[in-house]
């Protein structure tokens, strides 16, 4: 992905901040994480953990963003991002 706009511009900040962050993050917000970035970056690859229940609840995850188009799922995204990192601070 290049960022070719403002909007992907952010979304891989956000991505990279996520990617860079060492402390765990809550598991439900790292499953809102994973539907929006899986919607934001068209990926429609099933969840392919070992743990058969870590594959229903990102199935689960992906299922709720459905609807969600590319753009607002990377709106989302950078939303949740700045939302967890400024509570944080």
């Amino acid at each position: 992905m290049n960022p070719k706009n403002d909007l992907d511009k952010v979304f891989l900040e956000a991505v990279e901040k996520v990617n860079n962050h060492t402390q765990p993050f809550p598991a439900d917000f790292l499953l809102r994480l994973y539907a929006f970035y899986k919607r934001a970056t068209n990926d429609e690859s099933r969840p392919s953990s070992k743990n058969n229940l870590i594959n229903a609840f990102k199935t689960n995850a992906l299922f709720q963003a459905r609807e969600v188009n590319t753009g607002v799922a990377k709106q989302n995204y950078i939303e949740l991002v700045h939302s967890y990192f400024n509570k944080e601070e």
